[in-house]
Formats: C-alpha cells, structure tokens, sequence
C-alpha cells in the first residue's frame, strides 16, 4: 500500500522528468554531504541533482513515458533533471567526476533517447549552445561578405580596367581624353 509521502514523491519526479530534456543517471557512493552540495552549486540553475529510490523513480519514470532508465536505476542512484542546455550539465558531471572518483555516470536520457555513460561524455565533449550559434553565425556573416565582395568584384575590374586604359593613353601620346569631343564641332 502505498503512503502518501511515496505518492507525492512519485508525482513530483514524475513532473520533473516531463518537464526536463535531459536525466541523467548517477551512483553516489563515497560522496560526503559537502560534495554533494558542491556539486548541485557547480550544475547551475540549468538542472537539478536528486538522490532518489530506485523503485520510485522506476514508477514515475514508467509514468512520464522515460522507459529507458531502466536498467541505470540500480544501486545508490540520483538523477540529475536537466531542463536548460544538456551540454552543461553533462560538462559539469564530467568535470566533477574527475574530480571525485566516486561519483560514476551510469546514462541517461536525452529528449527521449536513452544515452550510455560514453555518449553523455561524448555530450560532455560538445561546445556549449550559445559558442555554436556563434560558430554559426560567424560563418554565414562570412559568407555574406565573401558574396558581397564577389558581386562588387566585376565593377572595382571595371573601375580598373578604365584607369589604366587612361593611363596608357596618357603615356603612348599624350592623347587628350576629351579629343572626340573636339573633332564633333
């Protein structure tokens, strides 16, 4: 029979992973209480760090339609419910976990796709959102301004082609430019 405390608990993790785009799925074990708070701090406001039950998070998991988590749900566990940029998140795990040992990325879910431990460090590896929408936007400024230059390119020729035939008429005999306009009178 299930008390209400479970109840509640399930409904609130079952919101949690609707609303995130990203669980990821952590062992614990070694981890004092300051690390743990340490490492909620270096996640940002971008996601959460929960320690849960397993068998609840399997029933609230089941219920939001995240069938993948499945078989990371053993063990010590906590989910960390990503609801800004994965790539952050799954940075700061990575860089945590370097720097304790104990704590073990087990997978995790993105937007409804289930991801192994190498593939959330692969994720790790990216460059965040906003340093990719630069990239993006940086070359297509450049190619604006490459296509800019190639249509101007034909009239500065022109330009060119002008001033020079000017000068080699200046040079070969002085020829006055304005000499058709005197032979018309």
């Amino acid at each position: 029979m299930a008390t209400p405390d479970k109840v509640a608990a399930v409904e609130e993790m079952t919101g949690k992973f609707r609303n995130s785009n990203a669980a990821v799925v952590t062992a614990y074990t070694g981890l004092s209480v300051a690390q743990l708070k340490q490492l909620r701090r270096s996640l940002g406001d971008n996601a959460q760090y929960r320690v849960v039950k397993n068998t609840l998070t399997k029933i609230a998991a089941k219920e939001a339609g995240v069938n993948e988590l499945e078989e990371f749900l053993t063990g010590s566990t906590a989910v960390t419910f990503v609801t800004g940029d994965p790539v952050e998140a799954a940075k700061s795990l990575r860089d945590f976990a370097k720097d304790n040992p104990a704590l073990e990325i087990k997978g995790g879910v993105l937007e409804g796709r289930a991801l192994s431990a190498d593939e959330i460090k692969k994720l790790a590896d990216l460059e965040s959102r906003e340093v990719l929408l630069a990239k993006l936007a940086g070359g297509m400024k450049a190619s604006m301004a490459k296509a800019a230059a190639t249509f101007q390119a034909p009239l500065t020729k022109f330009v060119r082609t002008a001033d020079a035939l000017r000068a080699k008429q200046a040079e070969q005999g002085g020829a006055d430019t304005s000499a058709p306009a005197e032979a018309a009178e």
